[in-house]
């Protein structure tokens, strides 16, 4: 699996590689992850590759990894893959494809992010830049002998930008076994919240695309308005101090807790922690944070947008925000908040059964029921030198194809700049 964001980074691209590769490995597969090098070292790593790469590119907190790498090709012939899995369309994804290409090998792609709502990250940001970024990656969805889909409205969103290869829906599944026990009462404790208050949370990483300023405000008109009201705001990233400053410009923040990055059994206590859990991103495929959550009976309220309609039941574990108002979102907010005891318990309930129809073992079992019929049709590698000279053209077209994309994406961003 080649992927340009891996652990340590906070992300749920991340989260996904690493999830599926060791739900993969305890069924008796073999998993190589090809990634990129992160100023944070990882000590005692296995099964995985790492890529030099350039730290924390334009100033985000990405690793942008070198398109070559010398110990590679050593490394995927001692692994012999059967299958080469891109989770990205760019750098390490066009990698895969060359890979793919020359070893006669199936290519899957999941298309894990909607691209164009990220290249704020990039030097420059522009609606030309958004759509180029939309056609790379349908292109690239083109090439795949199979495309994974986080969720059906992500189906449905590739179908309708002219994906024509075979789409499937495999979301990136949670254990709920890990969340059942989670001791809210100790990050309570540590954070001096009584026991009744009112706990609203979010857990996620502090990026723009995230839309979270909009998710402070209405949680500061709800602290306003509820002088009990605690909020949790767990998790890192860029927009940290930003989001910090927001709170303490509004004498609000004794009663706002951010514990930064929160990992490993730490997330099931700060879950359970909460009272509801919060989501304002519009840009999600899926949203595991939402899994997560409702593992550990934390009803959601969301916007609505692609991946949050796919897993939340209007007010059935949640409350689906059709408008992005302050005045909506608050106005779920409340209604939570006034709920009977006995109603807050069926939205519990049903939050805990949604996640487990997100099990990791199913969605795990799934993508490997995907992957069966790919490797039937694959090649033996030969090292004969009339093979290796074939598989060196086949590079060579490869390149050229990479670059035929491109410009043909280029053109057609130019041609569209106005749709999205």
């Amino acid at each position: 699996m080649l992927t340009n964001t891996y652990l340590p980074h906070v992300g749920g691209v991340a989260h996904s590689v690493s999830a599926f590769g060791d739900e993969y490995r305890k069924l008796g597969h073999k998993v190589l992850v090809i990634a990129p090098e992160f100023a944070q070292k990882i000590t005692g790593e296995e099964h995985v590759l790492r890529i030099p790469a350039i730290q924390n590119f334009n100033g985000t907190d990405f690793s942008m990894a070198l398109p070559f790498s010398g110990v590679l090709n050593e490394a995927l012939d001692e692994f012999r893959p059967d299958i080469i899995h891109a989770h990205h369309p760019f750098l390490l994804g066009l990698t895969a494809l060359r890979i793919s290409r020359e070893r006669e090998l199936p290519l899957v792609f999941t298309h894990h992010t909607l691209y164009e709502h990220y290249t704020h990250n990039l030097l420059a940001n522009s609606q030309v830049l958004k759509r180029f970024v939309v056609e790379v990656a349908t292109r690239y969805a083109n090439k795949a002998t199979l495309v994974l889909a986080p969720s059906l409205s992500i189906v449905k969103l590739l179908r309708q930008r002219g994906v024509q290869t075979p789409i499937a829906e495999v979301p990136t599944g949670v254990r709920p076994e890990q969340y059942i026990h989670g001791c809210g009462d100790k990050i309570r404790r540590q954070f001096g919240i009584p026991p009744t208050a009112f706990v609203l949370g979010h857990l996620g990483r502090f990026g723009q695309e995230k839309n979270l300023i909009f998710l402070c405000r209405a949680v500061a008109t709800f602290l306003q308005e509820q002088p009990a009201a605690h909020f949790i705001l767990a998790g890192s990233g860029p927009m940290e101090n930003e989001l910090q400053q927001f709170f303490l410009d509004r004498n609000l923040i004794s009663r706002v807790h951010m514990p930064g990055k929160v990992i490993g059994n730490a997330r099931q206590d700060i879950y359970s922690a909460m009272d509801t859990f919060l989501f304002s991103s519009t840009t999600e495929t899926q949203g595991l944070v939402l899994s997560e959550a409702m593992a550990s009976g934390v009803p959601v309220i969301a916007l609505e947008a692609n991946g949050t309609r796919d897993m939340l039941r209007q007010c059935l574990n949640g409350r689906l925000v059709a408008k992005e108002t302050l005045t909506d979102f608050t106005a779920a907010i409340r209604w939570l908040h006034e709920l009977l005891p006995i109603h807050r318990r069926a939205l519990i309930a049903e939050a805990r059964s949604t996640a487990k129809d997100f099990s990791m073992q199913s969605c795990a079992q799934r993508a490997l029921d995907l992957y069966l019929p790919l490797v039937r049709y694959s090649w033996p590698l030969d090292n004969s030198i009339y093979a290796r000279c074939i598989r060196k053209g086949k590079l060579i077209s490869t390149q050229w194809e990479i670059f035929e994309g491109f410009t043909e994406a280029a053109g057609a961003a130019l041609n569209q700049s106005d749709r999205l």
